[in-house]
């Protein structure tokens, strides 16, 4: 047990020596998939949202407005937590520099997404540009943190970054 959690291994053992069940992989991923759902919703949201206000603010001043109203929204959250009495928040020197590396592939990507938007690009582009991202998240976990490769996984991989490229193809007019 590591601070009430259980800690699982790729392998599916448990941090304590104990072999983590099938019904327990099912119910971890029953609570982690509805959380999946909600971040897929607000980010795909998110793009609707940047689109609708790309011609109508500068992308640096937009994505500041995006950022600063994201950081109020999680102040909500948090103190939220503290008045509940559910405040579980930890932090290590790591965790805060990875978050502070997250912020600023947050902060620039949002900048991006502003400028494609007034560059003219279209909102239908998004998804293609997110699976690159996905597909770079995706090689990043098999090479970096060992996670195992299965053929779909890798052709899922494949067709991303093959999406990515086709952006770059003019439609026929």
């Amino acid at each position: 047990m590591v601070a009430g959690h259980r800690v699982v291994t790729r392998s599916g053992q448990m941090g304590d020596g104990r072999r983590q069940t099938n019904e327990k992989k099912d119910e971890n991923m029953t609570t982690w998939f509805w959380y999946a759902i909600a971040a897929a919703v607000l980010y795909g949201l998110h793009q609707v949202f940047t689109k609708l206000a790309a011609d109508r603010i500068s992308d640096g001043l937009g994505g500041f407005v995006v950022e600063a109203t994201a950081t109020v929204t999680i102040a909500i959250y948090l103190a939220f937590l503290w008045m509940t009495h559910t405040w579980t928040q930890k932090a290590t020197t790591p965790g805060t520099w990875y978050s502070i590396l997250t912020g600023i592939c947050v902060g620039a990507g949002t900048v991006m997404f502003f400028l494609l938007f007034q560059k003219g690009g279209p909102l239908s582009a998004v998804p293609m540009v997110l699976a690159g991202g996905a597909a770079l998240m995706a090689i990043i976990g098999l090479l970096l943190f060992g996670e195992p490769a299965s053929w779909p996984r890798l052709l899922g991989i494949a067709l991303s970054i093959i999406g990515l490229f086709l952006l770059g193809v003019s439609p026929a007019k």
